[in-house]
């Protein structure tokens, strides 16, 4: 009676054990990240969107697995206690079946010794369940642990690649900026906000020398060269937050940051001809925009020392400005 009182023990052990808690860490199974190395200079959002993709099919699967054990653990429990049951109904009867004959009392003490094979196997199986649901449950947590550095770092290269690619967007729409057509046929690529109204003003190439300033009030000016540009324009100091207008009419084919032009706006004057105002501290048109002579394109900056850059340019070259603002 002895191994009968431990299968009792072992028994109640396994009625007792109820749910298993999902540990915080440690795992034996394979890392999925040991051949990718996010957080390098290296590293893109292709490559942690692959990793990310691999720990998410890797968690999927263990959740269903995790799952799976569980049912397997209840399974065995309940098959244990009912053998346990059984087995104790039949342990109660001791030697009560010799008084029905040998073969009788045979028979009674093959059905325990079953029983309690029965009873251990199913015992092993529980624990063997709880065991690896333990483990896996530690793995799920490890996974998603990993998932959320993963994601945020993700979603930064993400930013910094748009980013990028919105740079080259607006250089290249600057370039196509400069691409417009004669006639009523204009250029619109890129946008800021704004409105204005249409100007019936002669053509732009009949008021060379005679352009009004895009600036009103006193201003400094100097040329200047910018990188992306063929000849020097004209760098102009004003006061803080002075208004910047159109110099003519025309059709603003770009506005919005680009380069070491800052926020700069161009308008495309028709037959060619094209200004172009930047520094600027705020745009008040956007791409699209039909203007009149004077009509305001923004501000400058309000910090000491603004200055608004200005280009005049025929087709991609650019012309003296000088020469067309009558200085």
């Amino acid at each position: 009676m002895k191994r009968f009182r431990s299968f009792l023990a072992a028994l109640s052990l396994a009625a007792s054990g109820g749910g298993v808690a999902l540990a915080a860490s440690g795992a034996s199974s394979p890392d999925p990240g040991a051949a990718a190395a996010p957080g390098t200079p290296q590293s893109t959002a292709g490559d942690i969107d692959r990793l990310l993709s691999t720990l998410t099919r890797e968690e999927q699967h263990s959740v269903r697995r995790f799952g799976e054990l569980g049912q397997c653990a209840e399974r065995a429990e309940l098959r244990a206690l009912s053998r346990g049951r059984a087995y104790v109904r039949l342990a109660r009867a001791g030697l009560l079946p010799i008084g029905s004959g040998f073969a009788t009392f045979v028979e009674h003490a093959a059905r325990l010794e079953r029983l309690r094979r029965g009873l251990e196997k199913d015992l092993t199986e529980q624990k063997r369940c709880r065991k690896q649901r333990i483990a896996l449950g530690q793995r799920i947590e490890e996974l998603r642990a990993r998932r959320g550095p993963l994601e945020a770092e993700h979603e930064a290269i993400s930013r910094a690649e748009t980013a990028l690619r919105s740079a080259e967007e607006r250089e290249q729409a600057f370039q196509r900026a400069f691409v417009g057509v004669s006639g009523n046929d204009h250029t619109a690529i890129y946008g800021g906000v704004g409105s204005g109204e249409p100007d019936s003003d002669p053509r732009f190439v009949a008021r060379k020398g005679r352009l009004p300033f895009p600036l009103a009030g006193r201003s400094e000016v100097e040329r200047e060269k910018r990188d992306a540009s063929s000849a020097a324009g004209l760098l102009m100091r004003a006061r803080p937050g002075a208004e910047v207008r159109s110099v003519h009419a025309g059709h603003v084919a770009f506005a919005d940051t680009v380069g070491d032009y800052g926020k700069a706006v161009i308008v495309d004057h028709g037959d060619g001809f094209f200004s172009l105002s930047g520094n600027l501290g705020a745009i008040e048109v956007r791409a699209g925009d039909e203007l009149e002579r004077g009509a305001r394109l923004g501000t400058l900056a309000s910090d000491p020392g603004a200055a608004l850059y200005f280009e005049i340019r025929n087709g991609t070259q650019t012309v003296d400005a000088a020469e067309w603002l009558g200085l």
